[in-house]
């Protein structure tokens, strides 16, 4: 496998270089390449020359460049090597903007009738010989043996360090392996670390494939913090921002000016050296001060020249805050010329939505801060509004766009500047901090390549900020990509049926994951060898005279762990009587939390049904108006139920109105002593115990007997002894602990598919030939249905084919009980959703049937240790229903925390499940209901598509 790494060229190149330069233009005006380039208005770079030579060459290549270096006109050479050879070119994106975006720049080049597009909801010529399409259809194709295949030369991989991605990045690792040998693959990265370790997996499963490996920015970068105002450079004046190496000094006026602002000390008047920039005289507060308001980072960047910008905020409500306050500052960045053309654009775009559904949507607000040239940019806006703010951010309409981190994957939208408004983000769990990788992948937007001669990447001052860990995400551009490969139901099923059990055992040992986790196991060996040799020194230094210290060793470690076995269980026993305040709650109940997390005073809503095995969850509301799932962690040594507060009828905990006057009426009865004792209700807090159970543990008086009677006890240097022993038991346990890692590791991706077989053999969608032995697997009439089910849920959606669930079910119920299977809520207390019909309807009966599914198919996987099917979901269901029912936009979002754009989105993922469903379920009734509903759903703003 060929290697190349390319690095910035020197100024001056010498006379061998000049004669090397002068051979490689002569071999290249003899190649295809050379015709190629005629087709484009720029010169192409070394590493793209490299690639594509290499791929003329009949090898496949990795292309690991930064975001805008132009890694996609390797891809666009595949394409032109197939037409120009009579063979097909595929050219896979991982999300469907990406494809659509693709779409339209080859359409441009090669005409419509050559290129066509499959998404999971758009189908356009996909018999064409260069078909654009997300990576999931391009896996489901290989499984199901598509035609479409025939005649495939090519096979483009954009963004394909997107594998690493939890959730979808198994896709590109299946594709990968299951690609036919003679189709040349094209490897399009960000910079990662382990590029080479990457490629040498590619050579293995693919053969011949050359790494072309690019570090260099076509427009450099420069890194600078805005404080207060004020645009600082981050470095030093003497370090070059393109390469400032490992721990560069930070600019001293920079440091200064941040410990000042800290201090709260006169307003800020000096700039940073080589840079214009305002003096912004407002007074500091103390911990950095508030932080700069948005419109004034806006104001700022244009003063400075820096516009057109991205801000990055971690927030879908941040971001649409942002446009509010630039438009409530009177913020305008377009010339009376330009926001007439705006208006007239998104007018344009906009059309096709219903005129009733605009108010819904905000559009009103949404065309007023684009005609300024301010937009916001988050998952949650409307497909076509996002496209608009794209399109009018690309022709330099819209000056600023306030955008979360998804707009950093793929979309073409360069800006001269790019800015974080923070360094710490929301993971959906906790607040964590960007990764260099994070960082350089946001700020490779900055610097338009032909029109910048230098991109500007800047963090906005704000409390905590420490320049020094900044410099560190700034010079760290590169970071690992690790395999996310996980088999699956269907992957399982579609491989039996193709090669067999052994096979695909074989084939999943090929996986990226399985290369990386090997590869592990060298190291791992050396310190387990490492462990061998230290274990036999700690061994001999505890040796001692009088007797076996080892066996003496022993003994004090079994006191030890018999104290804390009893420790727990008393720890148990008193978490267990903190539970039971929690149990027997009805709604409306007043509960006092004397202690813990939650202290306070808080309103039953819901009692949480059964008690499981943490015990009962509640749901209650604060008294200030969060709503919230109460778990023992959180009410400390107990709660008592003091009073009660009537819960009105039809309260839903998504209304963020029926919350403010709910928790009001709470603080109003507990400030007038509404929440006295209720008589005879509740529990009292739990009393700690003083006396330990170790103290009457007849097993722990004999251990330490023993322990008294033994020679070593009375050895002078006992405790000397007991050291070693006790570092030689901590390295014994680590030790044992690495050669089982070491035995996990391999063929850990294998033993997974086994078990997972094992599951599928369980239900009957396997059968076995021999059952006394290992037998050979064969798919039935139910894996059959699995193997075109290719959902996230994809045995659970199986089962309830099977069990019938949806048999009795119409166009709007099956839409909504297909979507509890599809939907994941952004939060977590969201309380208990209504369901079209009451318990009873039959979509409630085959919600209830589908979540008995579940438990049985959890409590299957947990015996054979396999990774739990996600739970359902229900937060879509009434939603769904109304829109698949024919109710209008405003009917089906009103009174719920919402977005539209977030609607559109799981409403294209649940009809994406209903067309597998139209073609893998059993009954013709179900098949069809299925294509109803698919065409129910698939209208107004869900039906828009960009193409």
């Amino acid at each position: 496998m060929a290697r190349t790494r390319k690095s910035t060229p020197s100024a001056e190149p010498s006379p061998a270089e000049r004669y090397a330069a002068s051979r490689r233009r002569a071999e290249v005006e003899r190649t295809e390449l050379s015709r190629f380039r005629e087709l484009l208005s720029f010169p192409l770079d070394e590493f793209q020359i490299d690639a594509c030579l290499a791929l003329e060459r009949g090898s496949g290549v990795l292309v690991a460049a930064p975001t805008g270096a132009g890694k996609t006109v390797v891809g666009e050479f595949a394409v032109h090597l197939a037409l120009e050879s009579g063979r097909k070119a595929f050219y896979t994106t991982p999300i469907k903007a990406l494809s659509n975006q693709k779409y339209g720049d080859l359409v441009r080049r090669y005409g419509a009738e050559k290129v066509g597009l499959l998404t999971g909801d758009t189908t356009i010529n996909g018999d064409a010989p260069v078909v654009v399409m997300t990576t999931e259809v391009l896996r489901n194709m290989l499984y199901a043996g598509s035609s479409t295949l025939q005649g495939l030369g090519f096979v483009v991989m954009d963004e394909v360090h997107y594998l690493a991605d939890r959730f979808r990045g198994p896709v590109w690792e299946e594709v990968i392996i299951h690609l036919t040998d003679d189709v040349q693959l094209v490897s399009l990265s960000a910079t990662v670390s382990n590029a080479e370790e990457f490629g040498d997996w590619l050579a293995t499963v693919r053969g011949d494939t050359t790494v072309v490996v690019s570090e260099h920015r076509p427009v450099p970068l420069g890194q600078h913090v805005l404080v207060r105002g004020e645009l600082l450079d981050l470095y030093a004046g003497h370090v070059d921002p393109t390469d400032p190496g490992v721990d560069p000094p930070i600019n001293p006026d920079l440091s200064h000016l941040l410990r000042r602002s800290n201090r709260e000390e006169e307003p800020i008047g000096r700039r940073g050296p080589g840079h214009k920039g305002r003096q912004a005289h407002r007074p500091s507060r103390p911990g950095g001060g508030r932080p700069t308001p948005r419109f004034a980072v806006v104001d700022a960047l244009e003063a400075d020249g820096l516009l057109p910008a991205i801000v990055f905020i971690f927030s879908r409500a941040g971001c649409q805050g942002a446009v509010q306050q630039c438009l409530a500052a009177g913020v305008r960045l377009t010339t009376p010329a330009e926001a007439a053309r705006i208006r007239m654009i998104v007018e344009e775009k906009c059309a096709a939505v219903p005129p009733e559904d605009l108010p819904v949507l905000g559009y009103w607000e949404f065309a007023e801060a684009l005609s300024r040239g301010v937009a916001a940019h988050h998952a949650g806006m409307l497909p076509l509004f996002k496209e608009t703010v794209e399109d009018l951010f690309s022709q330099g309409l819209v000056k600023v766009v306030f955008a979360t981190e998804t707009l950093a994957l793929g979309i073409n939208m360069p800006a001269r500047s790019v800015v974080l408004e923070k360094l710490v983000k929301w993971d959906g769990s906790n607040h964590v901090d960007v990764t260099p990788g994070e960082y350089t992948q946001l700020t490779g937007r900055a610097g338009r390549r032909g029109i910048d001669t230098e991109g500007h990447a800047v963090v906005v001052a704000h409390s905590g900020l420490d320049p020094v860990q900044l410099a560190g995400l700034a010079s760290k551009r590169l970071y690992p990509l690790k395999s996310s490969f996980r088999p699956t139901y269907n992957m399982a099923v579609n491989l039996v049926a193709q090669v067999g059990r052994d096979r695909a055992r074989e084939v999943l040992e090929t996986s990226f994951a399985q290369f990386q986790a090997d590869r592990g196991v060298v190291g791992l060996a050396r310190q387990a060898q490492a462990h061998t040799e230290a274990l036999d020194g700690y061994a001999k230094a505890m040796e001692c005279h009088q007797g076996d210290f080892t066996e003496y060793a022993s003994l004090r470690r079994q006191i030890t762990a018999r104290e804390k076995d009893l420790t727990r269980a008393q720890a148990s026993a008193r978490r267990a009587e903190v539970a039971r305040t929690l149990e027997g709650l009805r709604p409306g109940d007043v509960l006092e939390i004397p202690v813990g997390r939650r202290s306070g005073h808080v309103l039953v809503i819901d009692p949480g049904g059964e008690a499981g095995f943490d015990g009962p969850k509640p749901t209650v509301l604060t008294v200030d108006r969060q709503v919230r799932k109460l778990t023992v962690a959180d009410v400390g040594t107990g709660a008592r139920t003091v009073g009660f507060l009537r819960v009105p009828k039809g309260f839903t905990a998504r209304v963020p109105a029926a919350r403010r006057d709910l928790a009001a009426q709470l603080r109003t009865a507990v400030s007038d002593g509404g929440h006295a004792h209720t008589s005879g209700k509740g529990k009292g807090k739990v009393r700690p115990t003083r006396r330990t159970a170790a103290t009457d543990d007849a097993e722990i008086a004999e251990l330490r007997r023993r322990m008294r009677a033994h020679p070593c006890h009375g050895c002078p240097d006992r405790e000397d002894h007991m050291r070693w022993a006790e570092r030689w038991a901590r390295l014994s346990d680590e030790h044992d602990a690495l050669v089982a890692r070491i035995a996990g590791r391999t063929g850990s991706i294998a033993a997974v598919f086994d078990r997972i077989c094992d599951v599928l053999l369980g239900l009957g969608y396997l059968s076995q030939s021999d059952e006394g032995g290992r037998g050979t697997l064969e798919v039935t009439a139910e894996g059959r249905w699995l193997r075109r089910i290719y959902a996230e849920n994809d045995l659970l959606l199986a089962e309830c084919l099977r069990r019938g669930v949806f048999d009795e079910l119409d166009a709007p119920g099956l839409a909504a009980a297909v979507s509890a299977l599809v939907y994941r809520s952004r939060r977590d207390d969201q309380g208990e959703p209504h369901v079209p019909g009451g318990p009873a309807s039959r979509l409630g009966v085959a919600l209830d049937a589908t979540v008995r599914a579940w438990s049985e198919l959890d409590d299957l996987e947990a015996a054979h240790k396999v990774e739990t099917t996600q739970p359902l979901d229900t937060g879509l269901v009434e939603a769904v229903h109304r829109w698949a029912a024919g109710r209008s936009l405003d009917a089906v979002l009103k009174g719920k925390e919402l977005s539209a754009g977030d609607f559109v989105r799981w409403c294209k993922q649940v009809i994406d499940v209903l067309d597998q469903i139209s073609q893998a379920a059993p009954t013709d009734r179900v098949r069809d209901t299925a294509r109803k509903a698919v065409e129910a759903l698939r209208r107004g703003v869900v039906a828009y598509s960009s193409v």
